[in-house]
């Protein structure tokens, strides 16, 4: 009896023993990844204020870019350390380098197709404009009209063009619809009156 017993105890003791470090690995892991999210929440904030107090989204639109670069990089940084946060907690509980390099190539999936998806209008946009540009298809007060708008060209910009109508509404039209629509192009009247005195 006493044999069974202890043969018991030595189970138990082994079950524990083995149990106990996988305990202990899950618990640090969690608490890892707690205090990894607690860490990027406040690199975020801290960063978004020190931008802040630089005035960086005020300098942007000054620019005339209309982008919340503050938001964009504080939120980077703090998906930066709650990946890292992920990452450690993974490793803690032993897991391969597959498993690691499997969700890395998944983020940089979604990195790649988010920034495909973003800057899909874009490019377009640019290249019509550098075309409209050095081409000097039209500028900046000629009368324009693209399919049933009718109107003067007040900014011609890289990636817009901006034109008023005779009703005084400013309308704008992105580059690339001059890729794809007909475009008829009516000259400022002091172009016009130059080229027939010479």
């Amino acid at each position: 009896m006493a044999d069974v017993v202890n043969q018991s105890l030595g189970v138990v003791s082994g079950v524990s023993n083995a149990v106990s470090p996988q305990l202990s690995n899950i618990v640090i892991a969690i608490l890892i990844l707690l205090i990894g999210l607690i860490i990027g929440k406040l690199a975020g904030l801290i960063i978004k204020r020190v931008l802040n107090e630089l005035r960086l989204d005020k300098h942007i639109k000054a620019r005339g870019f209309n982008f919340p670069i503050e938001k964009f990089i504080s939120n980077i940084a703090s998906y930066v350390i709650y990946v890292i946060a992920v990452i450690m907690s993974l490793n803690r509980l032993g897991l391969t380098t597959a498993i690691l390099t499997i969700i890395a190539g998944i983020i940089a999936l979604v990195i790649l197709v988010s920034f495909a998806l973003s800057v899909r209008d874009f490019f377009p946009n640019l290249f019509t404009g550098l075309r409209i540009k050095l081409n000097k298809l039209f500028s900046e007060g000629d009368e324009i009209q693209i399919k049933e708008v009718t109107g003067k060209v007040i900014a011609l910009g890289y990636l817009e063009t901006r034109i008023k109508t005779s009703s005084n509404e400013e309308i704008i039209i992105p580059n690339s619809i001059f890729n794809k629509r007909p475009v008829v192009v009516k000259k400022k009247a002091s172009k016009v009156k130059g080229k027939k005195e010479n």
